[in-house]
């Protein structure tokens, strides 16, 4: 059993017989009243994502996760076919179960993969950062800085970020897996 308030993004956890996975969670005091936790939570069967409202000391029952490292290799429709990296079998993993991660997905991008007890696959993890390029901006402005009001570039996957103005369509991007920000230029080095 652990309480609320040390669930973290990625923990799964047990209650009413489903398998419930920590999409955020985020520890919030109120201007009166005491401190609850809010967090987006997803069904692990159905895929369903809800936002819940916990005590920070409510218990829930973590289930152990076995994590197994993969490849990303193709997908066929709403089917994701990942290759673990040991063994070379293959998993497929429904759209339903990657939820918003499959944004993040780039050819040949290694994971970890959960499976349950019982071998089922419950989802993935990504990286905290994976290189995109940009497909799609305005053309950079000469002179921009990072400060910047930014402007939207929509990346190779489809995903949307707000980057600074001196970005130009084919640049690679450092993208934080988080919450889809931009991070760098890829390969940049610090001065």
């Amino acid at each position: 059993m652990v309480q609320a308030i040390n669930l973290k993004k990625g923990m799964i956890f047990s209650q009413d017989g489903k398998l419930i996975k920590v999409l955020k969670a985020n520890h919030h005091k109120p201007g009166k009243g005491n401190t609850v936790m809010q967090m987006d939570l997803r069904d692990v069967k159905s895929g369903a994502v809800v936002h819940k409202t916990m005590r920070p000391t409510e218990k829930v029952d973590l289930v152990e996760v076995t994590k197994k490292s993969a490849q990303y290799l193709y997908n066929e429709g709403d089917n994701y076919t990942f290759m673990d990296t040991d063994t070379y079998d293959q998993y497929e993993v429904s759209a339903d179960q990657l939820g918003d991660d499959i944004k993040f997905l780039m050819p040949n991008i290694v994971v970890d993969m959960d499976f349950t007890d019982d071998n089922k696959i419950i989802g993935i993890e990504l990286p905290s950062t994976v290189e995109m390029t940009v497909k799609e901006t305005q053309p950079g402005i000469k002179g921009a800085t990072v400060a910047g009001g930014g402007k939207p570039a929509t990346m190779e996957t489809g995903l949307v970020v707000q980057v600074p103005d001196f970005i130009n369509e084919g640049e690679k991007l450092v993208i934080g897996t988080e919450n889809g920000d931009y991070k760098s230029r890829a390969n940049s080095q610090p001065r």
